[in-house]
């Protein structure tokens, strides 16, 4: 968040709430907001306060099961997080995904079990903001221009890319060496990992502009077999099992709950 709010006095937003008899004041919520950054101070005190609601809900229902502390576990955890951690331990049933659960996950999503794909790219940035519609136009045209002269002279992209790149790139003739996925932005991978080695006959746009790009290697990824992935399968599916089961009881609790917006300032 790019204001950090430390005083609810000044921040009308900042509302205490009564979660049955309990009232998690106003300031305690300012408190809490450090552990909740967010693109709004709306947002992150709507993360805050419910994450506050959530945690006094699971305390009281420890509290009416009757959950205490051995004070001999010493996890390093406080005693209110120890608390939460045997309620959940005792009301969520554990979940043990079977090689035949596993297997089909695998073949649903073999795209996810391949090493990266490797790409050894140069390319000539055509620089323009994307609010500059008129610029973005032109640099478009600049761009085509550019590879109808590459298709003909393939050998000339590092002195096209020295002469017309904004990237710092240009220095190396537009070189971007090798990439793989979550290198650069996601609308310019999207379509630069699509292509074969060679000239890219059309321009592809960014959020910086329009690129002029020459694949000179592509090493595709190898599919990874089921043996080597499963037991990574196994530990998300229970993951997933075991949030989605966690969501689910905490929903409950908030059903069954009273609570309330309080204006204790």
């Amino acid at each position: 968040m790019s204001q950090q709010i430390t005083e609810h006095q000044q921040h009308p937003l900042i509302h205490g709430v009564r979660v049955n008899e309990v009232l998690i004041e106003a300031d305690t919520i300012a408190q809490e907001l450090q552990y909740h950054p967010a693109g709004s101070a709306e947002e992150a005190i709507n993360n805050a306060t419910q994450a506050l609601i959530i945690k006094q809900l699971l305390l009281e229902k420890s509290e009416q099961l009757g959950i205490v502390i051995d004070d001999s576990m010493d996890t390093g955890d406080s005693s209110q997080e120890r608390r939460i951690q045997l309620l959940l331990e005792r009301e969520i049933d554990p979940y043990c995904a079977t090689e035949e659960e596993c297997q089909q996950y695998y073949e649903a999503n073999l795209d996810k079990f391949k090493s990266e794909c490797l790409m050894e790219v140069a390319h000539i940035l055509l620089a323009a903001p994307p609010e500059d519609f008129a610029l973005r136009l032109d640099m478009r045209t600049k761009a085509e221009q550019i590879i109808e002269k590459l298709a003909v002279c393939p050998e000339e992209f590092p002195v096209l890319a020295r002469e017309f790149s904004s990237c710092p790139s240009k220095a190396e003739g537009g070189s971007l060496g090798q990439i793989s996925k979550g290198q650069t932005t996601r609308e310019f991978e999207r379509q630069l990992f699509l292509l074969e080695p060679g000239l890219c006959m059309s321009p592809i746009e960014s959020r910086y502009g329009w690129h002029v790009v020459y694949v000179n290697h592509k090493v595709e990824g190898e599919q990874q077999s089921f043996d080597a992935c499963k037991t990574r399968i196994k530990r998300y599916l229970q993951d997933q099992s075991y949030t989605q089961a966690v969501s689910q009881y905490i929903a409950i609790l908030m059903q069954e709950a009273e609570i309330q917006s309080v204006d204790d300032s």
